[in-house]
C-alpha cells in the first residue's frame, strides 16, 4: 500500500481539509481582486457617458448648457431649432444660420449628472457619437485577448506570476487612461486594461478554487461573484462622490497596489506545481496550508504525492454528433447572450428614468440576492429549472419595460427601473448557473475545451453589448430608449427555452467519454440519477485550468 500514488485533491480531503482556516484566509484575499475586476468591466459608463448637450452659440464665449437668463434663453431658442426627438427640447446637432439649419463643430454640455466624461471632453457627439461603442467594444475585445493571452501564459509560468503582472499591467494601464490625449490613445489603454483585468480576475479566480476541495468549489465559485458585485455598488458611491472622469479613474486604480503585497501573501498553487514536476516546492506549500490548518500531515502523504493525469480532447469533437451539436450550440449561445444581457443591463443605466446614479447603485445591490438564490437553490431545484425560470423570467421583465417606456407617464417609471432591475436578476442568476451547468453537461475528455470555447462566446456578447445598450444613438425618442431593453430580454427569453432542450445534471452521474456524452439526459441508460453524485464536474485537477476553464463573470 505504501506504493499507491496520492493526488492533491485527496490530501485536500483526507488530511488539510478542504476549505479550513488557511484556505480561507487566502481564498478572501483572492476574492479582492473580483471588486477591482466590478470596477474596471463597467466603469466605461462613467468615463463615456454621454450628457445632455447641444450646439454652443456662436459669439457667446461664456455659453453653458444650463440657461443663465433671459436674453441667453431668447439667444438659444434664436439659433438651436427644435429637436425631432421627442425626447430631447434643442436638437442636439444643429444651430441656425442665415436661417438655414446647419451642423456646428462646438458643443455645451450638462453638468447635472456629469462634471466631465472623456466623452464631453474629446466632443465624442453628433457624427462620432458611435465611437463610444467602438471604445467599449475594443475594452472587451481585450478581455477576450487577456483571457486566452494571460491565461496560457498562467499556464506556462504558474498561477502566481500572471497574477502579479496583470496587477502591475492593470494599475500602469488604468492609470495612463486618466491622461489620455485622443481618443485612439485612450482605447488603446483601455484594452490593455481589458486584457490585465481578464488577467488579475481569471488567474486570482482559478488559484482560488485550486486550493479548495472538490465539494466547495461550486460554492467558491458563487461567492466570488458577491465581491465583483461589491465592485458595482461602491464604484456607484466613488462615481456619484467625484463625478469627473479622470479622477474616477484615478480612485478605481489605486486598489491594485494593494495586490501588488500578493507576492508575499499569496502562495503559488501547489496543484500547478505538481503538474510542472516541482513536488519540493508543492510539499513546502502543503506543508505550509498543514500549519495554516492546524493539522498533521503524514509524511507517507507527500512521498507518494502526484498530479493529476489530465485528459485531452477537442472541442470539435463536440461537434461530431447531432445530440452533442445541438447541446454545444445551445451552451455556446446562452453564454453569448447571458454576458451580453449582463454587461448590456449595466452600460444601459442611462436610458432609465429616475436618478442615474441610483439606478447604477440598484444594479450592482441586486446581484446579491441573484446569487444567493443560485447558491440556495441550485442543489435544491436543479440546474435546469433554476436556469430557465432565472433567463426566462428575468428576460420577460425587461420586454416589459417597453409598455411603461412608451405608453406610461413620468410618475410610473419607478416601475420601468424595477422590472429592469428584476431582469438583471434574473440575468445574473443565469449567468452563475449556466457556468456549473455546461461544466457538468460536456463530457470529461472535452470539458475544459467546451468551457473556453464557450467563454469565447460570453466575451464575443460582452463585445456587442455596447452596441445595443447604444441603440438610442440612431433609434430617435423613447422608443430608441426602449430598444435595449426589449432586445436583451427577447434574446434572454430565447436563450432560456432553448436551454429546455438541455439535460438537466443534478443528483446525474457526469459523462467521461464522446459516447457517454451522446447518451447522457436519454431515459433507462447507465445515467440515471445517482444519490452519490457529488458535483464531479469540478472534482478533478484537470477541470481546472486558466486556458479552458474560466470564470463565468469575465
Amino acid at each position: 500500500m505504501g506504493n499507491l500514488k496520492m493526488k492533491f485533491d485527496e490530501i485536500l480531503t483526507n488530511h488539510l481539509g478542504e476549505f479550513g482556516a488557511y484556505q480561507k484566509k487566502i481564498y478572501f484575499l483572492l476574492c479582492l481582486p473580483s471588486i477591482s475586476a466590478g470596477f474596471h468591466m463597467v466603469v466605461s459608463v462613467f468615463l463615456l457617458g454621454t450628457p445632455k448637450y447641444r450646439c454652443a452659440l456662436p459669439g457667446w464665449s461664456n455659453d453653458t448648457f444650463e440657461i443663465q437668463n433671459e436674453a441667453h434663453r431668447q439667444m438659444i431658442n434664436l439659433m438651436i431649432p427644435d429637436s425631432t426627438d421627442e425626447t430631447l427640447k434643442y436638437s442636439q446637432c444643429k444651430l441656425i444660420k442665415n436661417n438655414i439649419s446647419v451642423a456646428c463643430n462646438q458643443w455645451v454640455y450638462d453638468k447635472s449628472i456629469f462634471k466631465s466624461t472623456f466623452t464631453s471632453e474629446q466632443n465624442l457627439v453628433c457624427t462620432d457619437e458611435l465611437r463610444t461603442s467602438h471604445a467599449s467594444m475594443i475594452f472587451f475585445g481585450g478581455v477576450l485577448a487577456g483571457a486566452f493571452g494571460l491565461g496560457t501564459l498562467s499556464d506556462m509560468i504558474g498561477r502566481k506570476k500572471t497574477l502579479y503582472l496583470s496587477s502591475w499591467l492593470l494599475l500602469i494601464s488604468t492609470m495612463a487612461v486618466a491622461w489620455a490625449p485622443s481618443f485612439w490613445v485612450f482605447c488603446v489603454l483601455r484594452f490593455i486594461v481589458g486584457f490585465s483585468c481578464a488577467g488579475l480576475f481569471m488567474t486570482a479566480f482559478v488559484l482560488g478554487m485550486e486550493i479548495v476541495g472538490p465539494s466547495k468549489r461550486v460554492w467558491a465559485g458563487v461567492v466570488i461573484e458577491y465581491f465583483f458585485a461589491i465592485g458595482l455598488v461602491v464604484l456607484a458611491g466613488i462615481a456619484y462622490a467625484i463625478r469627473e472622469w479622470k479622477y474616477i479613474e484615478i480612485a478605481v486604480s489605486v486598489p491594485s497596489v494593494f495586490f501588488l503585497l500578493y507576492w508575499w501573501l499569496v502562495p503559488e498553487s501547489p496543484r500547478w506545481l505538481l503538474s510542472q514536476g516541482r513536488h519540493e516546492e508543492a510539499e513546502k506549500i502543503i506543508r505550509q496550508i498543514a500549519k495554516g490548518n492546524n493539522v498533521t500531515l503524514p509524511e507517507k502523504a507527500l512521498v507518494n504525492l502526484e498530479a493529476d493525469k489530465s485528459t485531452t480532447g477537442r472541442v470539435w469533437h463536440l461537434f461530431t454528433d447531432r445530440v452533442l451539436l445541438i447541446r454545444t450550440l445551445i451552451i455556446f449561445f446562452n453564454w453569448l447572450v447571458v454576458s451580453m444581457g449582463y454587461y448590456g443591463l449595466s452600460l444601459n443605466t442611462g436610458n432609465l428614468s429616475g436618478d442615474f446614479y441610483l439606478n447604477f447603485f440598484l444594479s450592482g445591490l441586486v446581484e446579491f440576492p441573484a446569487y444567493t438564490l443560485c447558491l440556495v437553490f441550485l442543489d435544491r431545484v436543479g440546474r435546469k429549472k433554476l436556469h430557465v425560470s432565472c433567463f426566462v423570467g428575468g428576460g420577460l421583465a425587461c420586454i416589459c419595460t417597453i409598455f411603461t417606456m412608451l405608453y406610461a407617464d413620468e410618475s410610473l417609471q419607478p416601475i420601468t427601473v424595477t422590472l429592469a432591475m428584476i431582469g438583471k436578476i434574473g440575468i445574473a442568476a443565469a449567468f452563475a448557473v449556466i457556468y456549473v451547468w455546461s461544466a457538468e453537461i460536456y463530457p470529461t475528455v472535452v470539458r475544459n475545451a467546451g468551457m473556453g470555447a464557450s467563454s469565447a462566446c460570453a466575451r464575443i456578447g460582452g463585445m456587442v453589448s455596447p452596441y445595443i445598450a447604444d441603440v438610442s444613438k440612431v433609434v430617435d425618442g423613447h422608443l430608441g430608449r426602449a430598444l435595449p431593453l426589449v432586445i436583451f430580454g427577447g434574446f434572454s427569453v430565447l436563450a432560456g427555452l432553448l436551454s429546455l432542450l438541455l439535460p438537466e445534471t443534478l443528483n446525474h452521474k457526469l459523462p467521461e467519454t464522446i459516447q457517454d456524452g451522446k447518451e447522457f439526459g436519454k431515459k433507462e441508460n447507465k445515467y440515471f440519477p445517482s444519490k452519490s453524485y457529488s458535483n464531479q464536474a469540478f472534482a478533478t485537477d484537470d477541470n481546472i485550468s486558466t486556458t479552458k476553464t474560466e470564470s463565468s463573470r469575465l
